[in-house]
């Protein structure tokens, strides 16, 4: 799995748990939704720091806690 999968898949996962959309989460993060788009359609292959960081305020969460999950320990991502 790419690392840009794992972020989507992550997003998505803490999207599900809160009942928000991907366009509410852009509003709650102060994003444009076309940039959560982006990323969970793959077109942006590498989502900055800054952007994880305003999702995961927009999820009321640290970034630490973003990564906190069995998929980003196992740390076996393709190129």
């Amino acid at each position: 799995m790419r690392i840009s999968e794992a972020i989507s898949d992550r997003i998505l996962e803490l999207c599900r748990e809160r009942d928000i959309t991907p366009n509410k989460l852009g509003r709650l993060s102060g994003l444009d939704p076309s940039t959560i788009t982006s990323i969970f359609y793959g077109k942006s292959k590498n989502p900055g720091i800054v952007t994880l960081l305003y999702i995961c305020d927009g999820l009321n969460i640290s970034l630490a806690e973003f990564f906190n999950t069995d998929i980003f320990k196992s740390n076996t991502f393709e190129d």
